[in-house]
């Protein structure tokens, strides 16, 4: 069955967050991702496939049809559309991660699925991060956007009423590795190449850092989903 020239507009607008956020309609590609979603509680729209491999309705497209829609260079063997849910109340967590302007997919992606390894059920996120239904996102995050919650907000806002301590990392803040960490609290991750903005700096109660090691001390920072591996490491393993 052929794809038709509508689907293939509405799948490539999705590419855009204005579209995605007009449609309430965002992208997951790959078997293994799709199947995550279809467990979940999000709701599928329309599913594209080479083959029936999926226990729900899918209109059957050829390889060539499915590389014309793909984002990928190397495309799977299905694509799926799904509806963004509507925003639900806020978990109440002991221990939040907040992310200040996280622009790169790939970050933010990465970001989610270890917030799924260390247990984090709620992340919040400024309003300029990028947007989580991005595919490479979505792609990136390999189905832990199903478990972890997600609220944009504004984060200068948010943390002004947050009851909860705030803790942000910085260069200069006190070792991960011998400074008490929070069991309750809100952890915030600064951009990628500017850190945590000076407005969010004035709401942070204590700076926490990762120190360098190397006899040279040569490397000025670290990738920050990287860096954010590492700190919800040291506050699981106190």
């Amino acid at each position: 069955m052929s794809i038709t020239k509508n689907e293939i507009k509405l799948i490539k607008s999705l590419g855009q967050k204005k579209f995605r956020q007009q449609e309430e309609l965002f992208l997951v590609e790959g078997v293994k991702g799709i199947r995550e979603f279809l467990d979940s509680e999000f709701e599928l729209y329309q599913l594209f496939a080479t083959e029936a491999i999926f226990d729900v309705e899918t209109k059957l497209i050829s390889s060539k049809d499915l590389q014309r829609i793909s984002g990928l260079k190397s495309p799977n063997t299905a694509l799926a559309i799904f509806r963004i849910p509507k925003p639900k109340p806020e978990k109440e967590s002991s221990l939040i991660l907040a992310l200040d302007d996280v622009r790169d997919p790939g970050n933010l992606g990465t970001i989610i699925r270890l917030c799924d390894w260390f247990g984090i059920e709620t992340l919040v996120c400024s309003l300029e991060t990028v947007d989580c239904y991005n595919p490479k996102v979505v792609q990136a995050s390999m189905g832990s956007l199903t478990r972890v919650q997600i609220k944009y907000t504004d984060l200068e806002d948010y943390l002004k009423q947050s009851e909860l301590e705030t803790f942000g990392t910085f260069m200069d803040g006190s070792s991960i590795y011998s400074e008490a960490l929070p069991k309750k609290g809100i952890i915030v991750m600064g951009n990628e190449a500017n850190g945590i903005s000076p407005n969010i700096e004035r709401l942070i109660h204590k700076k926490i850092g990762i120190p360098r090691f190397g006899n040279l001390k040569a490397t000025e920072s670290l990738n920050v989903a990287t860096a954010t591996a590492i700190v919800l490491s040291a506050v699981k393993g106190q």
